[in-house]
């Protein structure tokens, strides 16, 4: 466990040009996407703003004019959910393409990373759209049955036990996908090292992990794990500061004259601390623990399939490159060694 998380950070840590580079290119172009859909939306619905908050005194807002601007982001929501998806799947082909190059110590860059990516992206994507269908499949028809005969018994015309099902049964189901979770977890890496589709690269992950499927699960846990942790140390400082710019406001509003412009500022101030913080924690929360599942891909075929041997004729290979590519040592006679 010890050298695969320390493998992962000096990786993180060697390669952090290419890997944030990506990583932040492609969460800018989520964020213009998400702004530009979310700005159009507000632009279309003005009038519905209006309804709703430019009343009279004393009048409440219409029950209908809230589900129309309610449906009205509907669309936007959609495609905050493609987003983020397809920049899943991105850092998700990234990270093993660097780890691909990180075994054998060859240098990349952004471009070669991003190409390399995107180019198996489809597959990644595939992948992960899979593998969240087979494991969160399950769980939804128990939700989509329980939840309305929960709703009918609250009238006394449903069947009581409804509840007394979904909650053991969520429970009982958590093991199983956990597991699922674990044995399809290797499948990005196989679809981005091998250049297999989506089935073939969860069967090849499955057949991987059959036999260390409990080494898998937790090295992948810890990971995971400290992800988190990291992750939430480097956005706490951010949270801070975006509360401290609303201290002024909310006290002024609290003795009944605040200032709109002041709370505004201090509203622009805590959206933007908090959006940065989530972006640099976002670098190393949805980074790391695809590194260490890459680099369990490496392991595992180094155990079972004795790939060390082709990783090392690849790295003599890539340092003989090197040389051969270096400039050639000046004559002995004008480095003062041919006395004579």
């Amino acid at each position: 466990m010890s050298e695969i998380l320390n493998g992962a950070f000096t990786t993180f840590r060697r390669y952090a040009k290419p890997l944030i580079g990506v990583m932040l290119a492609v969460q800018a172009v989520g964020v213009m996407i998400m702004v530009a859909a979310i700005g159009v939306t507000v632009a279309v619905t003005q009038d519905r703003f209006a309804a709703l908050f430019d009343l009279p005194p004393g009048e409440e807002p219409d029950g209908a004019d809230v589900a129309a601007l309610f449906l009205s982001f509907v669309p936007a929501a959609v495609l905050l959910l493609v987003v983020v998806t397809l920049g899943a799947a991105m850092i998700a082909a990234l990270c093993p393409a660097v780890v691909q190059e990180a075994v054998v110590g060859r240098p990349t860059t952004f471009v070669a990373m991003w190409s390399r990516a995107w180019s198996r992206m489809p597959s990644v994507l595939g992948t992960l759209l899979l593998t969240g269908l087979i494991v969160g499949g399950p769980i939804l028809v128990l939700f989509a049955v329980c939840i309305p005969l929960i709703v009918m018994s609250a009238d006394g015309s449903g069947p009581p036990p409804a509840l007394a099902l979904l909650i053991p049964g969520a429970f009982l189901y958590m093991p199983v996908a956990a597991w699922l979770m674990t044995r399809f977890s290797l499948a990005p890496a196989v679809a981005v090292c091998e250049g297999l589709g989506p089935v073939a690269s969860m069967r090849r992950s499955s057949q991987l992990v059959s036999g260390g499927w409990w080494r898998v699960f937790g090295i992948s846990l810890v990971g995971s794990i400290v992800a988190g942790a990291i992750g939430y140390a480097i956005q706490l400082p951010f949270g801070f500061v975006g509360m401290i710019s609303l201290f002024p406001a909310m006290a002024e509003s609290g003795e009944g004259n605040a200032d709109p412009e002041k709370i505004i500022v201090g509203l622009v101030v805590y959206a933007i601390a908090v959006l940065v913080g989530g972006v640099l924690s976002s670098l190393f929360q949805y980074g790391f623990p695809s590194l260490v599942n890459a680099l369990l891909y490496v392991d595992l075929r180094m155990r079972k399939e004795n790939l060390a041997e082709a990783l090392i004729a690849t790295a003599a290979a890539t340092a003989g490159a090197a040389a051969t590519d270096a400039p050639a040592p000046p004559p002995a006679s004008a480095t003062g060694t041919d006395a004579g």
